[in-house]
């Protein structure tokens, strides 16, 4: 799936491993310290590695018809889609704490008493804004999460906001103590920014959306059908699912500069809903030359 950018490497590969505001406190240099083909070798590691986790995590729920390897086989077809996707990037380091929170969010129905997981949850989305800002729009998903597996605790809804402020109160006071409060807060003026309402875009690059987009109605409609013949708490995973890929998709207006990198973070829900269809649909010559179609398309497009 990566053959096309190590056929065409690019001359210069930036990492910004942690958002610029954290340079005070974390001061990591790996702008320029990996060669390209170092940079995209570590790439294709780190999401085989996140496949195989979230593969995991997707079995244990039992949000699939039986376990298998299709979440983390659409999950690393979809870490394939663009060129941007294939670089190390700070969504791609956040995709191992959002398949955490998955994992986390699942969880909440199964316990009595959830306060310490929404607290860890709110923690985790805490260290994922410092290092990807926008990874602040999952505070979201708490709520929606909440409302989707928990009877209402105002003890649990107040928990995760608390562990969220704790990182962000130990980084004010950082701040504070080198003398530089006022840069504390500029961390927040991406909150105040406009929601675009013009966007560049050359559709071009983006037909190899078009299989993806067929495979999802594909597995909407397999989800419909089956939808009430499932476990509650299968139903609730999807519907949560289905939320954390808007808001994930949504949440690029927090960060000034478009990349296409961003939407990195709509792979893993994104993933689950095309593993279902192929878990699920029943005339196999039809779902494996889909399939087929669906990888050589991210091929060609790759290429040209």
């Amino acid at each position: 799936m990566r053959i096309a950018i190590f056929y065409e490497l690019p001359a210069q590969v930036n990492f910004d491993f942690v958002e610029s505001f954290n340079r005070l406190l974390i001061y990591i240099d790996l702008e320029n310290a990996l060669s390209p083909s170092a940079n995209i070798f570590f790439a294709t590691v780190v999401v085989y590695v996140q496949a195989l986790i979230f593969n995991r995590v997707i079995n244990n729920h039992n949000l699939l018809a039986k376990p298998s390897f299709l979440p983390g086989l659409m999950f690393i077809t979809g870490t394939s889609l663009f060129m941007p996707f294939m670089i190390l990037s700070p969504a791609m380091i956040c995709n191992f704490l959002l398949i955490w929170i998955i994992d986390k969010f699942l969880k909440l129905s199964k316990s009595a008493n959830s306060i310490t997981t929404v607290f860890d949850i709110g923690m985790i989305i805490g260290i994922g804004t410092l290092i990807y800002f926008p990874f602040m729009a999952m505070l979201l998903m708490i709520f929606l999460a909440l409302m989707l597996f928990r009877s209402f605790n105002w003890r649990e809804w107040v928990a995760g906001l608390i562990g969220f402020i704790t990182i962000f109160f130990f980084l004010a006071v950082f701040y504070y103590w080198k003398d530089n409060l006022s840069s504390f807060y500029q961390i927040w003026k991406p909150l105040v920014n406009k929601f675009p309402s013009v966007f560049k875009i050359n559709y071009n690059d983006y037909l190899v959306l078009i299989p993806v987009a067929v495979i999802i109605i594909l597995a909407s409609l397999q989800l419909r059908e089956n939808f009430f013949r499932s476990f509650i708490s299968t139903r609730k995973g999807f519907q949560l699912l289905f939320f954390m890929f808007i808001v994930a998709g949504a949440s690029f207006y927090l960060k000034p500069q478009f990349r296409i990198s961003h939407f990195l973070l709509c792979v893993p829900p994104g993933a689950v809903l095309l593993a279902y269809y192929f878990s699920n649909a029943k005339k196999r010559w039809f779902y494996e030359t889909l399939f087929l179609l669906f990888a050589l398309s991210v091929q060609y497009f790759l290429f040209v």
